[in-house]
């Protein structure tokens, strides 16, 4: 299959992009890493009127550490560059990065690019969920922030807007003595996920709980954010197997609604769910109490 005809647009210019954008509405795409975009477009799943190319946008590509603690990510930055760069500025996004893809793949694809495209299954958009970042988006009407809490409102839908792109993701500093891990099961080598679990917590010296996110990938029709339910039943208790167990047959059972694939049906993704939660929150706990010494 080939493409439906397009008018191609590049420019180095922000302000040039989003008069463009807002011009064309959303009779447009934009072009970021373009895996994803470019075969839905050969197979007319999407058939925009004009393209325009992000990729001479340099000014969104950057990764900067604010003397707060707090990470600023171009949302043109390649993924290539988080997996080599990020092992220090965030540990959960340097461990999340091999799970993505290929080199290949990491090699062209963007932050922004998967956040935009926010594929059910995708591994960064549970990562910003459970790292409460903020997104900031930018069109002819000006510039907002979003937060990652609520970015992702359905199967490859987010709250941006028509004529609006990413270009920066702002991630908070850690709470103190805080752990993260990232796991995930997939039937293949860099295939998509069965169902994947992100976790940030941070426990204090008598290993109670200070602070917890938790989010799912491929559990639910689009990004799960569960910190509500593990907040509600971990804050401020000590850390133990049985709260533990409690949370992941609570959330597994109880808040998580995956739809089943030829990979898994529901009720495996659900028992994944607590096999993958469980062995999260361990390694994030035994990372928090190490991160006191």
């Amino acid at each position: 299959m080939k493409p439906a005809p397009f008018e191609y647009l590049i420019s180095d210019s922000l302000d040039e992009v989003i008069e463009w954008l807002s011009q064309a509405g959303d009779t447009a795409k934009v072009l970021a890493g373009g895996q994803s975009l470019v075969s839905a477009m050969n197979f007319r799943q999407v058939t925009p009127s004009v393209l325009i190319d992000l990729n001479n946008l340099t000014t969104l590509s950057y990764l900067q550490l604010a003397a707060d603690g707090t990470l600023h990510i171009g949302a043109m930055t390649r993924q290539r560059q988080l997996e080599l760069e990020t092992a220090v500025l965030c540990p959960l996004l340097y461990e999340t990065m091999p799970h993505i893809g290929r080199p290949q793949i990491r090699n062209r694809g963007t932050l922004g690019g998967s956040l935009a495209h926010a594929a059910p299954a995708a591994e960064l958009p549970a990562v910003m969920v459970a790292l409460d970042a903020e997104l900031v988006a930018r069109s002819g009407r000006g510039e907002r922030q979003l937060s990652a809490r609520h970015f992702f409102v359905g199967p490859y839908r987010t709250q941006l807007a028509a004529d609006e792109i990413l270009t920066e993701i702002i991630i908070p500093p850690p709470h103190s003595r805080t752990g993260t891990a990232f796991v995930e099961f997939s039937r293949q080598f860099s295939g998509l996920a069965v169902l994947g679990v992100a976790v940030v917590l941070a426990l204090d010296e008598d290993t109670i709980c200070r602070h917890v996110r938790l989010a799912y990938l491929n559990a639910h029709a689009t990004t799960y954010d569960a910190s509500a339910t593990a907040q509600h039943l971990m804050l401020n208790e000590a850390y133990t197997p049985a709260l533990l167990e409690e949370v992941t047959q609570t959330i597994a059972y109880q808040d998580l609604n995956p739809l089943g694939s030829l990979h898994g049906t529901s009720s495996y993704q659900r028992h994944l769910a607590t096999v993958l939660t469980r062995q999260a929150f361990n390694t994030a706990a035994s990372r928090s109490q190490g991160a006191a010494q």
